[in-house]
């Protein structure tokens, strides 16, 4: 990698408490099996920024905790405007917050949708917010984002090798 900077991806949901957070934990696992550690830095945040500070959800840890993942660390941010000078690719969970991503969003900078990774996953296909449901709705929320996960890694590891080139 020589000199150059890594690749900064940001994960976006609406509080940063729920999908975002659980996205942060499980996309930096999937680098790190793709050997991308140090090469890609992740990290997550909330368009609206009422949750500042506080960790994830508990059902959001718990399910977490449950497929071997640990997100003790985290502790919400929000997203605002002056975050896309660092990131490279923003990554919101829903179409609602990749309209909020898309207003406040310098051109050029390289917005997508979480599942837009996953080949399986209809075009448009969205993480749903499972904040006001029950525990199925997070491990529903967790395989999804593992499914994309996998295909995120796939996409910076091609990304990486012609930006390297």
């Amino acid at each position: 990698m020589g000199s150059m900077k890594p690749f900064h991806v940001c994960l976006v949901c609406l509080g940063n408490i729920c999908r975002s957070p659980i996205a942060e934990v499980v996309v930096t696992d999937a680098l790190a099996a793709h050997g991308l550690n140090g090469m890609v830095t992740v990290d997550s945040g909330g368009t609206g920024g009422w949750h500042t500070g506080k960790p994830m959800d508990e059902r959001a840890a718990a399910v977490l905790a449950e497929h071997g993942y640990d997100g003790s660390r985290h502790r919400a941010s929000h997203f605002h405007a002056g975050r896309f000078g660092s990131c490279d690719l923003v990554v919101a969970m829903d179409r609602e917050n990749l309209r909020t991503l898309t207003r406040m969003a310098p051109p050029g900078a390289d917005i997508r949708l979480m599942r837009s990774f996953d080949p399986a996953a209809p075009e448009g296909a969205e993480v749903p917010d499972p904040f006001y449901g029950d525990r199925q709705g997070f491990v529903d929320v967790l395989v999804m984002i593992e499914a994309a996960a996998e295909g995120l890694a796939k996409h910076l590891a091609e990304r990486l090798a012609t930006r390297e080139a």
